[in-house]
C-alpha cells in the first residue's frame, strides 16, 4: 500500500519525504490556504520534493470551469493529478480530463478515475462506518477489475491506516500528525530506553580483567 500525506504544508512535506517513505500528496484548497502564496507555486515546490502524484484539487463548480482549472493543474507539473468532487458536472469533467491524458482523483467512487477517495472520517462522522465503506469500495473494484486506485481519504488515526493496508486499499493519505504517530509504540519507546539503559551501563563498567 502507498502512502501519502494529506497536506498542503511544503516544511511538513519536506520532512516526512526527508524519511523516504512518502509515496505522494493529496491537498485541497483549505490546506493550501493555510499556506498562502501562490498556490500553484507551492504544488510545483510539493511536486519537486515528491517526485510522485501530487492531487490539486479545482475549485469550480461548473463542468467548463473545472476542465479549464483541471488543465491548468495539470500543466503545472508532469506528477500533478486533477481532483475533481462526485457531482454530475465532476464526473463529466473526470471523463474529459481523463480523456486528455491527464490522471483524476474523484473525491468518491468513479470508474475511468486514476484514483477514487473514500472519505472515512466524514463518514464515521455522520454515522457509517467508513472502513466498511472501503472494504466494499475495494472489492466492488477487484471483482470489475478496474484500473482505478482506492485512495482512503479523511484518515484520523493509526488504525485507519492499519484497517485500510489488511483491506488491500492501493493508497492511504494521512495528515502529517498521523504519520508522527505511526512512529510511537510504547512498547518501542519502553525498548528502546532500555538498550539505552544497558548500553550507558556497560559504558560505565570497569573492563573485564584476563586471568
Amino acid at each position: 500500500m502507498k502512502l501519502f500525506v494529506d497536506s498542503g504544508s511544503v516544511k511538513e512535506i519536506e520532512a516526512l519525504a526527508s524519511i523516504g517513505i512518502i509515496d505522494g500528496v493529496t491537498t485541497n484548497p483549505s490546506l493550501l490556504a493555510k499556506e498562502g502564496g501562490d498556490r500553484k507555486q507551492i504544488l510545483k515546490k510539493i511536486c519537486d520534493i515528491v517526485k510522485g502524484p501530487v492531487s490539486g484539487e479545482v475549485v469550480a463548480t461548473d463542468y467548463a470551469g473545472m476542465v479549464r482549472e483541471g488543465r491548468d493543474i495539470a500543466g503545472i507539473d508532469e506528477h500533478m493529478v486533477v481532483k475533481v468532487p462526485l457531482t454530475r458536472d465532476g464526473v463529466k469533467a473526470c471523463k474529459t480530463l481523463s480523456s486528455e491524458g491527464m490522471r483524476v482523483n474523484v473525491t468518491l467512487i468513479f470508474s475511468g478515475a486514476s484514483y477514487v477517495s473514500p472519505f472515512v472520517g466524514r463518514l464515521d462522522d455522520i454515522g457509517n462506518n467508513g472502513m466498511t465503506i472501503v472494504q466494499e469500495i475495494v472489492d466492488l473494484f477487484d471483482n470489475a477489475e478496474y484500473p482505478t486506485e482506492v485512495l482512503v481519504a479523511s484518515v484520523r488515526n493509526p488504525i485507519h491506516v492499519i484497517e485500510a493496508a489488511r483491506m488491500g486499499a492501493d493508497v492511504v493519505t494521512v495528515p502529517a500528525a498521523v504519520i508522527d504517530s505511526l512512529f510511537k509504540h510504547p512498547l518501542t519507546d519502553i525498548g528502546l530506553a532500555k538498550f539505552l539503559a544497558d548500553w550507558e551501563k556497560a559504558q560505565g563498567a570497569p573492563a573485564a580483567t584476563k586471568a
